[in-house]
């Protein structure tokens, strides 16, 4: 899935702490600011993590302001391991 966050999102250490929950649950892919002020996370993996990784960036890290996520199914991609663009 492809999320896209908006809110009080860049600067609160949003991507550092997605990508400590995506470890967490054993998903891979990629958090990376956009120009408009969003997040975009890239999450493959299993249904449920992946389903429990939208429910965390609902609310984000203790900093953050999550106003909205918006989400996309893309095809599976084969990743070694979630990083930070």
């Amino acid at each position: 899935m492809r999320y896209r966050v908006s809110g009080r999102v860049q600067g609160v250490f949003f991507r550092a702490s997605t990508r400590f929950e995506a470890e967490r649950l054993k998903i891979t892919g990629y958090a990376r600011n956009l120009a408009d002020g969003r997040v975009e996370v890239l999450a493959c993996g299993e249904v449920e993590a992946v389903d429990q990784l939208r429910g965390w960036l609902t609310r984000g890290p203790p900093n953050a302001r999550v106003e909205g996520v918006s989400s996309e199914p893309v095809p599976l991609r084969e990743l070694a391991d979630f990083t930070i663009d």
